[in-house]
């Protein structure tokens, strides 16, 4: 069979998997509002089961408050005395007291449920809102220590827009979670579909997203710090947590009309997946931070291995892998089954994704960790922390070489996908390499351009934040690339200088600066009083503390270096850290202009050359 047919056939079934669905999601549809017009029906039925167990909605009522009152009382009771037992303590064991606290209500709650149900169906009722009850105290302390576990130093202060936020997310988990417990106590007592879908849409799926959305809008400002991280702030997080209160949003109307579609389908989700997604979606940016800061700490311990680092840093990614599959597997796996799709191959194809994703994840932290550790080691001139500051060579080269080894990392992890999905990846490769074959025939000056980079950088000829000089243009090293460099002048504008027509270079930012100044006196001028006046503007320039840090040679004459004109040309000069000069250059001149003035040592001006004009004829 050729490739043709078979993709024909692919397509058909495609197309009548479409048409399936579609007209199960018409009989769904026309069956739930059948089923809405037999609510009272429903309702005598649902009494009369009641009935049948001795018990009656207001008695059945009334144990459930009771349970679930004994349950949160027993466990805010508790909860008071660990909070005065771990005042000072470490988090550890207030976490361990506390989980021992919902234990204990559980337990309380149970026994109490155990003594009110008769020897009936009631049991299983007043059970299930007793572990509701402690699963709600569960999320919301989960939820709460989070939230305020994840803020960092920089937003410390907006403490309480996170405890604001993490209020109005309990009121909206607790009525998605009273509501799931709701539904599936009709679900024990057979009530019928009509008021199981009033409950389910009504009461529980429409007011928990009216809340949900209501808090990510009231608090999209704090949602968003919290997804933007630290600073530095790379510029996609930047726009990704500017995005994020929407995107959330967009989200959470998508699962809203996902859920219903599957209701429709005859594959409803369970309620507890709505509360699961929620919770992904506004911690995991949190958990994130958590991680994030977590991993920092062990990457500068210098007892902790570079694989053990990276894996750390994967951890990070294998959440956020961990969040999209649940997230598939919640929403996208009752719409697959109602439309017919078969979902074997679809989770062993994602799994592989997911390992090959999860090594490449590995081996860029390891690239990142190494140049992480060359950073601690190198010092702070390897990061380039403070804008002019020269950079080291290793910090010169290393980013170079991180960018080249992650492009290497990301470009074999999407090959290897394609691959593992039964891509023929071979014309994508040959296309490539004839692509390389056009660039080193037909382009020899981009081929010039990266070889003469490649040799300025191992003869370490200019490193980050240095001044140079080339046969074109002057200014500050700001950005090295493989084919070109980016010098900042000092007016701001920058140039973009290919390395093959760089040429000769002249670097202004290395070892030491010797500035030589020139001064123009009268011919009478007593040169040894000048020298002792320069001898003493270099031992104050040497003593302030400002200064000095920047001089390696201190301030003093030269003698006579000319004559013109009848006026001595005295030469000083002073030695100092490249970079550093202008400012004792400032001060120098401002001493000895003072010197001279008190002194009485006149200053002679460079005598105006002019063009003579052709003498007059006759």
């Amino acid at each position: 069979m050729s490739e043709e047919t078979v993709a024909d056939l692919d397509v058909n079934s495609a197309i009548l998997s479409i048409e399936k669905g579609a007209d199960g999601f018409a009989a769904g549809l026309r069956a739930r509002f059948s089923a809405l017009s037999d609510l009272p029906g429903e309702l005598a039925n649902l009494r009369s089961s009641m009935v049948g167990a001795s018990t009656s909605p207001v008695l059945l009522s009334l144990a459930i408050v009771l349970v679930v009152v004994l349950t949160a009382g027993t466990f805010l009771v508790l909860a008071l005395q660990v909070n005065k037992w771990t005042a000072t303590s470490a988090g550890w064991r207030r976490f361990g007291l506390s989980a021992a606290a919902m234990g204990v209500a559980l337990t309380v709650g149970l026994v109490a449920a155990r003594m009110l149900a008769p020897p009936a169906l009631p049991l299983r009722t007043l059970r299930l809102w007793v572990v509701a009850t402690v699963v709600v105290f569960v999320v919301l302390y989960l939820t709460r220590l989070i939230l305020t576990a994840s803020r960092r130093p920089e937003v410390r202060g907006r403490s309480f827009h996170v405890l604001a936020l993490s209020r109005d997310l309990s009121i909206a988990i607790g009525w998605a979670i009273v509501g799931v417990a709701l539904v599936t106590t009709l679900q024990i007592w057979d009530a019928g579909p009509g008021l199981r879908d009033l409950t389910r849409t009504v009461l529980m799926a429409i007011p928990a997203y009216l809340l949900l959305a209501g808090m990510v809008w009231r608090h999209k400002r704090t949602m968003a710090a919290a997804v933007a991280g630290p600073h530095p702030r790379s510029r996609w997080r930047s726009r990704l947590s500017r995005c994020w209160p929407a995107i959330v949003i967009g989200f959470l109307v998508i699962t809203f009309v996902s859920s219903q579609t599957a209701l429709t389908l005859g594959a409803p989700l369970p309620g507890s997946a709505v509360i699961v997604t929620v919770l992904m979606l506004l911690l995991t940016p949190h958990l994130d931070a958590m991680l994030g800061s977590w991993a920092q700490r062990k990457l500068e311990a210098p007892d902790i291995s570079i694989p053990a680092a990276a894996g750390r840093q994967t951890l990070r990614f294998a959440i956020l892998i961990a969040a999209f599959s649940m997230l598939g597997v919640l929403w996208a796996t009752p719409l697959a089954l109602g439309l017919g799709f078969e979902l074997r191959s679809v989770a062993r194809d994602a799994l592989g994704m997911a390992l090959i994703a999860l090594v490449a994840a590995f081996l860029w932290n390891v690239v990142g960790t190494v140049t992480e550790r060359a950073v601690l080691v190198a010092g702070p001139t390897l990061g380039g922390g403070e804008p002019g500051v020269p950079r080291s060579r290793l910090g010169t080269i290393v980013p170079l070489i991180s960018a080249i080894g992650k492009s290497s990392i990301l470009a074999l992890a999407l090959l290897s996908i394609l691959v593992s999905q039964g891509v023929n990846v071979w014309p994508l490769i040959t296309g490539l390499s004839v692509f390389g074959l056009a660039i080193g025939f037909g382009s020899q000056t981009l081929v010039k351009d990266v070889v003469s980079g490649l040799f300025f950088l191992i003869d370490d000829a200019f490193r980050f934040g240095e001044y140079i000089e080339t046969s074109g243009a002057k200014g500050t090293v700001e950005k090295i690339s493989i084919r070109s460099v980016s010098l900042r002048n000092s007016r701001g504008a920058i140039a973009t200088v290919p390395y093959g027509q760089i040429g000769k270079i002249q670097n202004f930012s290395r070892d030491w600066a010797i500035e030589k100044l020139s001064f123009r006196v009268a011919f009478d001028t007593d040169v040894e009083l000048v020298r002792r006046l320069f001898k003493k503007i270099g031992q104050d320039i040497a003593a302030d503390p400002e200064l000095a840090p920047d001089l390696i040679e201190t301030f003093k004459s030269k003698g006579i270096g000319d004559v013109e004109d009848g006026t001595l040309i005295i030469k000083a000069s002073f030695t100092a850290k490249p970079g550093k000069q202008s400012m004792i250059r400032r001060a120098a001149l401002v001493a000895v202009q003072t010197a001279f003035r008190e002194n009485g040592i006149k200053a002679v001006p460079k005598p105006m050359t002019t063009n003579a004009g052709p003498a007059d004829s006759g």
